[in-house]
């Protein structure tokens, strides 16, 4: 009888936690957007974009542990655990080739992951 009333109100509610957790993704990488603008206009700008990115990689750390989370306890989908995994992946490759000096790919993977994790948030 809980189980069908929790299952009821997850149905309602839809997971705020994973919805939460996917709109502080979305905010960090805008922020590593304008960052970047800093980065290359400004003597302060390396400091923030370093610091944003790894505020950027723990929100994807988050992302994934409200995914997880939506899924086990809650009864969700497991689907959402596997486009966060996969976020984190990118998140990690952005990290290495932001470490690299790899503009070439580090530019355009930011803008993919701005549009992957809007896209995530919509679907939410």
């Amino acid at each position: 009888m809980a189980t069908q009333a929790t299952a009821r109100r997850t149905a309602r509610n839809g997971f705020p936690f994973l919805r939460t957790a996917i709109a502080l993704q979305t905010l960090t990488i805008f922020l590593q957007a304008v960052s970047s603008g800093l980065l290359m206009t400004t003597s302060y700008g390396e400091v923030l974009h370093s610091v944003g990115a790894r505020v950027m990689y723990g929100a994807s750390m988050l992302y994934v542990l409200a995914a997880v989370l939506a899924w086990k306890p809650g009864g969700g989908s497991p689907r959402p655990v596997l486009h966060a995994s996969g976020f984190l992946v990118l998140a990690s490759v952005q990290v290495a080739v932001g470490i690299a000096h790899v503009p070439a790919v580090h530019l355009p993977l930011g803008v993919l992951m701005f549009g992957l994790s809007v896209l995530a948030l919509a679907r939410r």
